[in-house]
């Protein structure tokens, strides 16, 4: 009896040894026609698609809407022009009335400060050498007259009307219109002042310094050389070494209430005799 069910316990355990065997031969095979069979595969992460790069902006009309969108920034507006004055204006000698008519020294004084005008000089205080590219005013008369071998020319605009006004040729001028008696004796060559009336001094503070040319022709228009700040010729500003308008009308007043200088008189330069 025993016997009997030893055997058939080792027949069953056989049995067991047997089945298990034939499931893992048969497992792998099952597996190949069944990939999910009894063991949970994870699902995988989707994974994120990368954006293509944005293609670079052309000439299009599509492309420089791309530009906008990705935040390309827009060209500034170009910026005002800043308005400067016109350029030194020059002339010739051929432009000027009864230029034939003046003095040799006087034609000398002429043609050396027109000469001046054609080089572009700026309006440089201190300097009386056009090399330092550019003079003031009582510096651009004292380069002009030494020029013309003219003895004893002071520096200063205060001083070269002193020298003026010494010599006996000065003739003040009180009237502040252009066709005042009072310049009736002026002519080409002569020295012109402008000069501060605000001054607490009897003499007035002398401020700038030119030399009278004459009369332009075709316009008759009185004309002057020398370097200015601020000048007009043609009805466009001028500034630096250039021909400009000779009008005695005193400037407007400035935002600050202050007027602009007079005009105080012109003088014969001293050696020199009248035509």
């Amino acid at each position: 009896m025993l016997t009997m069910v030893i055997a058939i316990a080792g027949t069953a355990h056989a049995t067991t040894q047997d089945q298990e065997s034939s499931d893992q031969k048969i497992k792998p095979f099952l597996g190949a026609l069944w990939p999910w069979g009894s063991k949970k595969r994870k699902k995988p992460l989707k994974e994120t698609p990368t954006p293509s790069p944005t293609p670079s902006p052309s000439g299009s009309p599509e492309s420089s809407n791309t530009a906008d969108e990705i935040g390309t920034p827009r060209p500034s507006p170009t910026a005002s022009t800043k308005q400067t004055p016109a350029a030194n204006a020059t002339i010739s000698t051929d432009e000027i009335s009864d230029y034939d008519n003046n003095l040799p020294e006087v034609r000398k004084i002429i043609d050396i400060a027109i000469g001046l005008t054609s080089v572009n000089l700026d309006y440089r205080y201190g300097s009386a050498d056009p090399t330092n590219g550019g003079m003031d005013c009582s510096g651009f008369v004292y380069y002009v007259l030494t020029k013309c071998g003219v003895p004893d020319v002071p520096r200063d605009a205060r001083e070269q009307y002193v020298w003026v006004r010494k010599a006996g040729n000065f003739q003040a001028v009180l009237a502040q219109g252009d066709d005042t008696f009072e310049l009736n004796a002026l002519q080409p060559g002569d020295l012109l002042f402008w000069g501060d009336m605000n001054s607490t001094s009897r003499e007035p503070a002398i401020t700038q310094t030119m030399i009278y040319l004459g009369r332009e022709k075709g316009t008759g228009q009185r004309i002057m050389v020398g370097a200015i700040e601020g000048g007009n010729y043609k009805d466009q500003p001028r500034s630096g070494v250039s021909i400009v308008d000779f009008k005695v009308q005193r400037a407007e007043a400035s935002s600050d209430s202050q007027v602009g200088p007079r005009f105080v008189g012109y003088g014969r330069v001293p050696g020199f005799t009248t035509r």
